[in-house]
């Protein structure tokens, strides 16, 4: 089978597509023949040697496929069943764990390749209404956007969500929110896609070049009350802006760090006095992921993937990726 590995010390360069012996499912495990990835920041991360990992790993986390052969233990699943990935493979239920939190595609191989052997446990079936490409862009971007708005945010009718950019959590944010039947403020470099957005059911759009202070400009959209809930993607660069235009005791979910992982400017008295609660998010478990799907073969929300790669082609996908000419996921078809 193909697969792609991952040479150290890590590099766009380094990502070689090489030949494996097909694996065999253990007594508990199935063998996923992958159809789709799809591309996260955190796979970027990994690819360019900043998340460092085993030489010759096989990298990327997301993944939605075809069960084809199951070990003699599992009960679960069977053969021609279409399931999709868990970021953290070992995180079933409950909260959060140090020893349940080894993600996919870092800590142990991925799903840049055709076939692997996995858990019964570390798979969800996908949403009925969505195709397998569809399915293989939620483990990551959706599940976190998710758990940011639904499981920490409790988001209700008529609040107000601010998001940031157009990659693969804030769009699927965007359009979760606008189901919840809420009122979503988009922000972006672009016009280009700022209009993208708008067609997503955006309700208002700022261009943060533009309005460099941005949280001024949400506050007066919001007759200087701010917004219920902030999807934070930026890091260091968007936090303080975050603060500014969130509502007294409103809510931000802390997903990302595109613009720096530290943040200089001392804004601990804006957040106490304000009473903000921050969630840090990094996806979620799978009975989360579960009621996700539960959810999204009830709603007519269809994931955004603008570009496509195949498997020989992950390096062009990540450069693209870099390049920040993607709008939603970026989608890799390896089956």
């Amino acid at each position: 089978m193909k697969q792609i590995q991952l040479s150290k010390p890590g590099g766009l360069e380094n990502l070689k597509i090489t030949e494996a012996e097909n694996p065999k499912p253990g007594s508990k495990d199935v063998l996923l023949k992958v159809n789709a990835s799809s591309l996260n920041y955190h796979d970027l991360m990994v690819a360019l040697g900043l998340i460092p990992t085993e030489d010759k790993r096989v990298p990327l986390s997301d993944s939605a496929g075809e069960i084809v052969e199951i070990g003699e233990e599992v009960t679960k699943w069977k053969s021609g069943d279409k399931v999709m990935s868990m970021c953290f493979p070992n995180w079933v239920n409950g909260p959060p764990k140090y020893e349940l939190l080894s993600f996919i595609g870092d800590n142990q191989d991925g799903y840049a390749t055709e076939y692997i052997s996995i858990p019964e446990t570390a798979i969800t079936k996908i949403p009925n209404n969505l195709t397998l490409k569809e399915a293989a862009t939620l483990p990551c971007a959706g599940l976190t956007a998710w758990r940011a708005l639904v499981d920490e945010g409790n988001l209700r009718s008529g609040e107000t969500v601010l998001v940031q950019g157009t990659g693969g959590v804030s769009v699927f944010a965007l359009q979760l929110a606008k189901s919840f039947g809420a009122t979503v403020i988009a922000t972006s470099s672009c016009d280009d896609k700022l209009e993208k957005l708008k067609r997503l059911g955006a309700d208002h759009l700022i261009n943060y070049k533009t309005h460099p202070e941005w949280g001024k400009e949400v506050l007066k959209l919001t007759d200087n009350v701010g917004v219920d809930h902030v999807v934070e993607v930026g890091g260091a660069g968007t936090f303080s802006e975050s603060v500014r235009c969130t509502k007294l005791a409103g809510h931000i979910a802390l997903i990302g760090v595109l613009s720096g992982p530290s943040v200089s400017e001392i804004i601990l008295p804006r957040i106490f006095l304000k009473q903000i609660r921050l969630s840090g998010i990094a996806m979620a478990n799978q009975d989360s992921q579960i009621a996700m799907i539960e959810y999204l073969e009830e709603n007519e929300i269809k994931p955004v993937i603008s570009d496509s790669f195949d498997l020989e082609n992950l390096a062009a996908a990540f450069q693209h990726q870099i390049d920040n000419k993607h709008f939603g996921k970026i989608s890799i078809d390896i089956g």
